[in-house]
Protein backbone atom coordinates (compact mmCIF):
# COMPACT_ATOMS: atom_id res chain seq x y z
CA UNK A 1 0.00 0.00 0.00
CA UNK A 2 0.67 3.48 -0.24
CA UNK A 3 1.43 5.66 2.28
CA UNK A 4 2.51 8.81 3.58
CA UNK A 5 5.39 9.28 5.47
CA UNK A 6 8.28 11.90 6.84
CA UNK A 7 11.37 10.68 5.48
CA UNK A 8 14.97 11.21 6.84
CA UNK A 9 17.13 11.07 3.62
CA UNK A 10 20.37 12.95 4.63
CA UNK A 11 21.26 13.89 8.00
CA UNK A 12 21.49 17.91 8.93
CA UNK A 13 18.62 18.06 5.90
CA UNK A 14 14.81 18.66 6.14
CA UNK A 15 12.85 15.55 6.11
CA UNK A 16 10.76 15.01 3.03
CA UNK A 17 6.98 13.79 3.36
CA UNK A 18 6.56 12.27 0.44
CA UNK A 19 4.81 8.69 -0.60
CA UNK A 20 6.00 5.52 0.79
CA UNK A 21 5.67 1.92 -0.12
CA UNK A 22 4.43 -0.24 2.83
CA UNK A 23 4.53 -3.81 2.53
CA UNK A 24 1.83 -6.03 4.57
CA UNK A 25 2.74 -7.24 8.25
CA UNK A 26 4.58 -10.48 8.23
CA UNK A 27 4.24 -13.22 10.97
CA UNK A 28 3.88 -11.82 14.13
CA UNK A 29 3.79 -8.07 12.70
CA UNK A 30 0.57 -5.92 12.36
CA UNK A 31 -0.51 -2.37 10.68
CA UNK A 32 -1.36 0.00 12.46
CA UNK A 33 -3.61 3.25 11.25
CA UNK A 34 -1.43 5.97 13.29
CA UNK A 35 -3.51 8.90 14.29
CA UNK A 36 -1.28 10.67 16.29
CA UNK A 37 2.66 10.52 17.32
CA UNK A 38 4.65 12.69 19.56
CA UNK A 39 7.92 14.69 18.98
CA UNK A 40 10.99 13.64 20.78
CA UNK A 41 14.62 14.69 21.09
CA UNK A 42 15.34 10.99 20.18
CA UNK A 43 13.91 11.79 16.79
CA UNK A 44 15.74 15.38 16.62
CA UNK A 45 18.96 13.83 17.54
CA UNK A 46 19.37 11.46 14.50
CA UNK A 47 18.07 14.00 12.11
CA UNK A 48 20.27 16.95 13.57
CA UNK A 49 23.49 14.79 13.56
CA UNK A 50 23.68 13.64 17.06
CA UNK A 51 24.00 10.00 16.42
CA UNK A 52 24.88 8.48 13.49
CA UNK A 53 22.83 6.80 11.89
CA UNK A 54 22.21 4.86 8.06
CA UNK A 55 19.55 6.88 6.52
CA UNK A 56 17.18 6.89 4.81
CA UNK A 57 14.84 6.31 7.52
CA UNK A 58 11.56 7.24 8.63
CA UNK A 59 11.78 8.81 12.12
CA UNK A 60 8.65 8.78 14.98
CA UNK A 61 9.00 6.13 17.72
CA UNK A 62 6.34 7.47 20.10
CA UNK A 63 2.11 7.41 19.02
CA UNK A 64 -1.27 5.74 19.03
CA UNK A 65 -3.29 4.88 16.51
CA UNK A 66 -5.77 1.48 15.66
CA UNK A 67 -4.67 -1.50 14.65
CA UNK A 68 -6.10 -2.35 11.09
CA UNK A 69 -4.70 -5.81 9.88
CA UNK A 70 -2.65 -8.67 11.55
CA UNK A 71 -0.08 -10.78 9.54
CA UNK A 72 0.53 -14.63 10.56
CA UNK A 73 0.38 -15.56 14.30
CA UNK A 74 -0.72 -12.36 15.94
CA UNK A 75 -2.09 -12.77 18.86
CA UNK A 76 -1.43 -10.08 21.40
CA UNK A 77 -3.77 -7.61 19.26
CA UNK A 78 -7.31 -7.65 17.34
CA UNK A 79 -8.19 -5.61 14.49
CA UNK A 80 -9.69 -2.40 15.52
CA UNK A 81 -8.02 -2.18 19.36
CA UNK A 82 -6.71 1.10 19.92
CA UNK A 83 -2.88 0.74 21.09
CA UNK A 84 0.08 2.80 22.16
CA UNK A 85 3.63 1.73 20.25
CA UNK A 86 6.40 0.34 22.41
CA UNK A 87 9.71 1.15 20.86
CA UNK A 88 11.53 -1.92 22.37
CA UNK A 89 9.87 -4.96 21.64
CA UNK A 90 11.46 -7.16 23.68
CA UNK A 91 12.07 -11.12 22.74
CA UNK A 92 11.07 -11.88 26.36
CA UNK A 93 13.06 -15.35 25.77
CA UNK A 94 16.98 -13.67 26.44
CA UNK A 95 18.24 -13.20 30.08
CA UNK A 96 17.15 -9.34 30.37
CA UNK A 97 13.40 -10.62 29.55
CA UNK A 98 13.49 -13.53 31.90
CA UNK A 99 15.46 -11.23 34.63
CA UNK A 100 12.17 -8.57 34.44
CA UNK A 101 14.18 -6.21 32.52
CA UNK A 102 12.72 -6.28 28.84
CA UNK A 103 13.74 -2.96 28.38
CA UNK A 104 17.58 -4.42 28.56
CA UNK A 105 16.40 -6.96 25.88
CA UNK A 106 19.36 -8.48 23.76
CA UNK A 107 17.21 -8.09 20.66
CA UNK A 108 16.87 -4.69 20.65
CA UNK A 109 20.92 -4.27 19.94
CA UNK A 110 20.32 -6.41 16.75
CA UNK A 111 17.24 -5.21 15.68
CA UNK A 112 15.41 -2.10 16.90
CA UNK A 113 18.45 -0.20 17.21
CA UNK A 114 19.95 -0.90 13.83
CA UNK A 115 16.52 0.80 12.57
CA UNK A 116 14.86 -2.48 11.42
CA UNK A 117 11.87 -4.54 12.55
CA UNK A 118 12.58 -7.92 15.01
CA UNK A 119 12.65 -9.93 11.77
CA UNK A 120 15.18 -8.16 11.08
CA UNK A 121 13.35 -6.39 7.95
CA UNK A 122 12.00 -3.30 6.42
CA UNK A 123 8.36 -2.82 5.37
CA UNK A 124 9.45 0.15 3.38
CA UNK A 125 10.82 1.16 0.49
CA UNK A 126 10.72 4.71 -1.31
CA UNK A 127 12.66 5.88 -4.96
CA UNK A 128 13.59 2.37 -5.59
CA UNK A 129 15.04 1.22 -2.18
CA UNK A 130 14.74 -0.09 1.38
CA UNK A 131 13.92 2.53 3.76
CA UNK A 132 14.45 1.55 7.86
CA UNK A 133 12.36 1.96 10.24
CA UNK A 134 13.36 4.00 12.93
CA UNK A 135 13.12 2.06 16.27
CA UNK A 136 11.07 -0.58 14.66
CA UNK A 137 8.20 1.75 14.89
CA UNK A 138 8.56 4.78 12.41
CA UNK A 139 5.41 6.67 13.34
CA UNK A 140 6.14 9.71 11.46
CA UNK A 141 3.39 8.20 8.94
CA UNK A 142 -0.19 7.23 8.36
CA UNK A 143 0.35 4.04 8.97
CA UNK A 144 3.21 1.59 10.37
CA UNK A 145 4.12 -1.94 10.53
CA UNK A 146 5.08 -2.52 13.75
CA UNK A 147 5.67 -6.26 15.99
CA UNK A 148 3.06 -7.40 18.28
CA UNK A 149 5.57 -6.84 21.33
CA UNK A 150 5.49 -3.03 20.35
CA UNK A 151 1.96 -2.43 21.21
CA UNK A 152 -0.23 -2.00 23.78
CA UNK A 153 -3.81 -2.31 23.81
CA UNK A 154 -5.09 0.98 25.48
CA UNK A 155 -8.71 1.89 26.50
CA UNK A 156 -10.54 3.78 23.55
CA UNK A 157 -12.18 6.49 25.76
CA UNK A 158 -8.73 7.89 25.85
CA UNK A 159 -8.01 9.87 23.24
CA UNK A 160 -5.17 9.57 20.56
CA UNK A 161 -3.41 12.93 21.02
CA UNK A 162 -3.24 11.90 25.18
CA UNK A 163 -2.00 9.12 24.30
CA UNK A 164 1.17 10.34 21.54
CA UNK A 165 3.56 11.05 24.34
CA UNK A 166 2.42 7.95 26.93
CA UNK A 167 4.88 5.12 24.73
CA UNK A 168 8.14 7.56 25.65
CA UNK A 169 7.85 10.69 27.58
CA UNK A 170 5.31 9.45 30.25
CA UNK A 171 6.70 6.04 30.64
CA UNK A 172 10.42 7.27 30.60
CA UNK A 173 10.06 10.13 33.15
CA UNK A 174 7.09 8.50 35.47
CA UNK A 175 9.00 5.34 35.26
CA UNK A 176 12.58 6.86 36.23
CA UNK A 177 10.59 7.93 39.40
CA UNK A 178 8.63 5.16 40.30
CA UNK A 179 10.32 2.25 38.98
CA UNK A 180 14.27 3.38 38.82
CA UNK A 181 14.46 5.34 41.85
CA UNK A 182 11.35 4.05 43.89
CA UNK A 183 11.37 7.44 45.16
CA UNK A 184 9.80 7.13 48.60
CA UNK A 185 6.60 9.51 49.92
CA UNK A 186 7.51 13.03 51.28
CA UNK A 187 11.17 12.79 49.87
CA UNK A 188 12.83 16.06 48.31
CA UNK A 189 13.00 15.97 44.41
CA UNK A 190 14.64 18.18 41.85
CA UNK A 191 14.33 17.88 38.05
CA UNK A 192 17.12 19.15 35.79
CA UNK A 193 15.30 20.14 32.67
CA UNK A 194 11.59 19.67 32.36
CA UNK A 195 10.71 19.56 29.01
CA UNK A 196 8.56 16.18 27.84
CA UNK A 197 10.48 13.79 30.45
CA UNK A 198 11.06 16.47 32.66
CA UNK A 199 7.48 16.97 33.18
CA UNK A 200 6.90 13.61 33.80
CA UNK A 201 9.33 12.76 36.57
CA UNK A 202 7.63 15.90 37.74
CA UNK A 203 4.33 13.94 37.90
CA UNK A 204 5.86 11.04 39.06
CA UNK A 205 7.08 12.78 42.19
CA UNK A 206 3.82 14.29 42.64
CA UNK A 207 2.49 10.43 42.14
CA UNK A 208 4.90 8.81 44.53
CA UNK A 209 3.70 11.72 47.09
CA UNK A 210 7.22 13.64 47.30
CA UNK A 211 7.44 16.68 49.91
CA UNK A 212 8.96 19.07 47.34
CA UNK A 213 9.67 19.07 43.56
CA UNK A 214 12.34 21.36 42.49
CA UNK A 215 12.18 22.46 38.76
CA UNK A 216 14.79 23.39 36.93
CA UNK A 217 15.00 24.83 33.49
CA UNK A 218 16.59 28.01 31.72
CA UNK A 219 12.76 28.94 30.47
CA UNK A 220 10.27 30.39 32.48
CA UNK A 221 7.62 29.10 30.02
CA UNK A 222 8.90 25.82 30.62
CA UNK A 223 9.17 26.13 34.82
CA UNK A 224 5.35 28.25 34.56
CA UNK A 225 4.30 24.93 33.03
CA UNK A 226 6.03 22.54 35.24
CA UNK A 227 3.97 24.20 38.35
CA UNK A 228 1.05 23.10 36.63
CA UNK A 229 1.99 19.61 36.62
CA UNK A 230 2.91 19.36 40.20
CA UNK A 231 6.60 21.48 40.87
CA UNK A 232 6.53 23.33 44.24
CA UNK A 233 9.34 25.28 43.33
CA UNK A 234 11.47 26.57 40.33
CA UNK A 235 14.63 27.69 39.51
CA UNK A 236 16.56 29.25 36.21
CA UNK A 237 19.59 27.42 37.64
CA UNK A 238 20.87 24.11 39.69
CA UNK A 239 22.30 26.32 42.68
CA UNK A 240 19.10 27.52 43.61
CA UNK A 241 18.50 23.69 44.84
CA UNK A 242 20.94 23.63 47.60
CA UNK A 243 19.35 27.71 48.20
CA UNK A 244 15.84 26.10 48.91
CA UNK A 245 16.97 22.93 50.99
CA UNK A 246 18.79 25.17 53.60
CA UNK A 247 22.38 24.11 51.93
CA UNK A 248 21.68 20.09 52.29
CA UNK A 249 20.59 19.38 48.93
CA UNK A 250 17.66 17.13 47.09
CA UNK A 251 17.40 13.42 48.16
CA UNK A 252 16.95 12.43 44.46
CA UNK A 253 18.05 15.01 40.96
CA UNK A 254 16.70 13.58 37.86
CA UNK A 255 18.81 14.97 35.00
CA UNK A 256 16.66 14.57 31.86
CA UNK A 257 18.45 16.75 29.97
CA UNK A 258 21.93 14.31 29.71
CA UNK A 259 24.90 16.64 28.99
CA UNK A 260 28.18 16.75 30.95
CA UNK A 261 27.39 20.19 32.24
CA UNK A 262 24.02 19.23 33.50
CA UNK A 263 25.40 15.67 35.33
CA UNK A 264 28.27 17.70 36.97
CA UNK A 265 25.15 20.14 38.36
CA UNK A 266 22.92 17.29 39.33
CA UNK A 267 26.08 15.26 41.50
CA UNK A 268 26.70 18.69 43.64
CA UNK A 269 23.00 19.70 44.06
CA UNK A 270 21.88 16.18 45.45
CA UNK A 271 22.44 15.92 49.11
CA UNK A 272 24.86 13.04 51.27
CA UNK A 273 23.14 9.74 50.64
CA UNK A 274 21.46 10.69 47.55
CA UNK A 275 20.92 9.83 44.42
CA UNK A 276 21.16 11.29 40.61
CA UNK A 277 18.73 9.48 37.99
CA UNK A 278 20.58 10.35 34.29
CA UNK A 279 17.64 9.52 32.10
CA UNK A 280 19.10 12.25 29.38
CA UNK A 281 20.62 10.47 26.04
CA UNK A 282 23.50 12.98 25.14
CA UNK A 283 25.56 12.54 22.23
CA UNK A 284 27.38 9.64 21.61
CA UNK A 285 30.82 11.48 21.59
CA UNK A 286 29.95 13.24 25.32
CA UNK A 287 31.91 12.18 28.27
CA UNK A 288 31.83 14.12 31.56
CA UNK A 289 34.64 14.39 34.22
CA UNK A 290 33.15 13.82 37.51
CA UNK A 291 34.63 14.11 41.29
CA UNK A 292 35.14 10.52 42.39
CA UNK A 293 35.77 11.67 46.20
CA UNK A 294 31.52 11.83 46.78
CA UNK A 295 31.07 8.38 45.71
CA UNK A 296 32.52 7.46 48.64
CA UNK A 297 33.00 9.88 51.89
CA UNK A 298 29.17 11.20 50.76
CA UNK A 299 27.81 7.77 49.40
CA UNK A 300 26.03 9.39 46.49
CA UNK A 301 24.77 7.59 44.04
CA UNK A 302 24.58 7.62 39.83
CA UNK A 303 21.88 5.53 38.46
CA UNK A 304 20.87 5.47 34.51
CA UNK A 305 17.02 5.01 33.82
CA UNK A 306 16.45 3.87 30.35
CA UNK A 307 12.64 4.12 29.05
CA UNK A 308 11.21 3.85 32.81
CA UNK A 309 13.27 0.91 34.17
CA UNK A 310 9.95 -1.47 34.10
CA UNK A 311 7.88 -3.33 32.00
CA UNK A 312 5.61 -1.48 29.31
CA UNK A 313 3.21 -3.90 28.46
CA UNK A 314 2.53 -3.44 32.38
CA UNK A 315 3.29 -0.20 32.91
CA UNK A 316 1.55 1.29 29.97
CA UNK A 317 -2.21 0.16 31.15
CA UNK A 318 -1.18 1.02 34.64
CA UNK A 319 -0.57 5.06 33.62
CA UNK A 320 -3.91 5.20 31.24
CA UNK A 321 -5.60 3.72 35.06
CA UNK A 322 -3.57 6.80 36.82
CA UNK A 323 -4.96 9.35 34.02
CA UNK A 324 -8.46 8.11 33.85
CA UNK A 325 -8.25 8.42 37.75
CA UNK A 326 -7.72 12.23 37.22
CA UNK A 327 -3.55 11.51 38.73
CA UNK A 328 -1.89 12.06 35.75
CA UNK A 329 -2.12 14.62 33.15
CA UNK A 330 -1.84 13.47 28.99
CA UNK A 331 -4.01 15.98 27.11
CA UNK A 332 -1.95 18.37 28.44
CA UNK A 333 1.30 17.27 27.45
CA UNK A 334 0.55 18.28 23.72
CA UNK A 335 1.24 21.84 23.80
CA UNK A 336 1.34 22.24 20.27
CA UNK A 337 -0.43 20.33 17.10
CA UNK A 338 0.80 20.11 13.75
CA UNK A 339 0.13 18.42 10.72
CA UNK A 340 2.61 15.56 9.18
CA UNK A 341 3.69 18.30 6.41
CA UNK A 342 4.36 20.49 9.51
CA UNK A 343 6.81 17.24 10.83
CA UNK A 344 10.20 20.10 10.42
CA UNK A 345 8.30 23.23 12.39
CA UNK A 346 7.92 20.71 15.10
CA UNK A 347 11.72 19.53 15.28
CA UNK A 348 12.63 22.92 14.90
CA UNK A 349 10.10 24.22 17.80
CA UNK A 350 12.02 20.80 19.93
CA UNK A 351 15.70 22.10 19.05
CA UNK A 352 14.37 25.66 20.03
CA UNK A 353 12.97 24.00 23.79
CA UNK A 354 9.72 24.98 23.07
CA UNK A 355 8.76 22.79 25.65
CA UNK A 356 5.86 19.89 26.70
CA UNK A 357 5.11 17.73 23.73
CA UNK A 358 4.69 19.36 20.05
CA UNK A 359 2.36 16.22 18.60
CA UNK A 360 1.90 14.99 15.18
CA UNK A 361 -1.79 14.70 14.08
CA UNK A 362 -2.17 12.14 11.07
Amino acid sequence: MTIRAAVLWEQRVPLSVEDVELAPPGRGEVLVEVKAAGVCHSDLHPACGDWPVRTPLVLGHEGSGVVRELGAGVTRVAVDDHVVFCWAPACGTCPSCRAGRPVLCDRLDRTTYRNRLPSGETRLRARGQAIGSFLSTACFADHAVVAEEGLVVVPREVGFEALAALGCAVLTGVGAVLNAARVPEGACVAVIGVGGVGLNVVQGASIAGCERIIAVDRSPAALEFATTFGATDCAGNSSAIRELTAGRGADYVFDTVGTPATLSEALASVRKGGTVVLTGLSRLDAEASIPMYPFVMQEKRLIGSLYGSGQPAADVPRLVSLHLEGKLKLQELAARIYPLDGINDALAALASNAGARGVVRL
